[in-house]
């Protein structure tokens, strides 16, 4: 029988989705599942994007140019200049999601076996990524005891090795929902510059920001033109994470006319995708103001109940829409999936994301799980009361 790469043996499972059939069949027995587990808002994606794909007068469903129709990429240099982030449409990149312009940039700055190193817990597909292109991550591990906060700049140092290219970072991070301030950017400026390396700032949740702190782009910073690349997504700014449009973003020419290589062997991003995201540029602020209201409002609540619970520690998360718990348990692996196939409450269950997926080291996270707040209060309140009657009996 013919044999599967190593690539392919080694590529991990997504901790996020590999409890999908077990959700499923719980509902095929009658029980409602509260799916705290993935990103997916249940925000509504705008009115004036959906209106631009339903009055469209296209005739050809044709290729538009491989980095990105040139009008969208100067509506999207005009969206960033409004963020106090100067940058032109010739910097930009468009792709097919957030996750195609990290493989162009791992593509474009890393060779087999070259290293990378992230902040952990980190988005899980960070391991994924890096398995395809046959890079090594090397992992700095940030402590729930910290919020997450950046580990000390001396950790990074003692890790970086002639095999190191680049720092990635999630601001704010899914699955911690930290983010980094101005004088924590600094400080990966410096370390870089003075090392020549890249540093990958993984932006999409930029808009979800909290409690009055604003976000500071690596774009922002000077002296990185020539090292910082940011990966940006419509996915959850627009609640479109369907669209599967993103950017790959730099100031570097080099790292552009590479990618663009990419780019071209793919051909091209998705046409009608790029219309609604296109005219989602133009959606109002107002629309922003209310969804940051509700995710402070769920966040403020999902705090305050798991603080409640005996044995539990949470993570206050200042963007995004993640938080990482502590659980009183030794595997959350076992756990989720016992919520799923042997648990109710009131004929209720929960699917979670087991947080180990989100860290490389080995034996770390196994007993934390990642919450993706992206349901009203009243269901949060209610997926919440389940877990809690679920430490309650739950077994290791």
């Amino acid at each position: 029988m013919p044999k599967i790469s190593r690539k392919g043996i080694t590529m991990p499972e997504s901790p996020i989705r590999k409890l999908v059939p077990f959700a499923e069949d719980a509902e095929k027995k009658g029980k409602t599942v509260y799916y705290l587990n993935i990103g997916q808002p249940d925000i509504k994606t705008p009115a004036i994007a959906l209106n631009a794909i339903k009055n469209h007068s296209l005739d050809i469903l044709a290729y538009s140019r491989s980095e990105g129709s040139e009008n969208y990429r100067l509506k999207i240099a005009d969206y960033y200049k409004r963020n106090s982030i100067n940058v032109t449409h010739n910097d930009i990149i468009v792709t097919t999601g957030g996750s195609e312009a990290l493989l162009f940039a791992f593509g474009s700055i890393m060779d087999e076996d070259d290293e990378i190193i992230i902040p952990e817990p980190f988005y899980a597909n960070y391991n994924g990524f890096s398995t395809a292109s046959g890079v090594n991550v090397v992992p700095v591990i940030s402590k729930i005891e910290d919020n997450f906060a950046l580990p000390p700049i001396e950790e990074f140092e003692k890790l970086i090795t002639s095999k190191t290219k680049a720092i990635l970072i999630c601001n704010p991070g899914n699955p911690t929902g930290y983010l980094y301030s101005k004088e924590e950017i600094k400080k990966l400026a410096s370390i870089v510059k003075k090392h020549d390396l890249f540093l990958i700032a993984d932006e999409v949740y930029r808009e979800f920001v909290y409690d009055g702190i604003s976000h500071y782009s690596i774009l922002q910073e000077e002296g990185l033109e020539n090292h910082a690349i940011v990966i940006d997504s419509v996915s959850k700014r627009y609640s479109m994470c369907g669209a599967r449009i993103g950017y790959l973003v730099s100031k570097n020419k080099e790292v552009i006319k590479t990618a663009l290589k990419f780019a071209q062997a793919r051909l091209s991003p998705p046409t009608l995708a790029q219309i609604a995201s296109e005219a989602a540029l133009d959606t109002p602020q107002s629309y922003f103001d209310d969804v940051i209201e509700d995710y402070v409002n769920r966040r403020n609540l999902l705090i305050a109940e798991f603080q409640n619970i005996p044995g539990v520690k949470v993570a206050k998360p200042n963007g995004a829409f993640y938080c990482i718990a502590e659980l009183p348990v030794k595997n959350s692996d076992d756990f989720a999936r016992w919520l799923l196939e042997s648990f109710d409450y009131n004929n209720n269950t929960v699917m979670v994301a087991p947080a180990a997926g989100f860290y490389s080291s080995p034996n770390v996270g196994n007993n934390q799980i990642r919450i993706a707040y992206v349901l009203n209060e009243e269901s949060l309140k209610r997926a919440v009361q389940v877990l809690a009657e679920a430490l309650k009996v739950y077994k290791d």
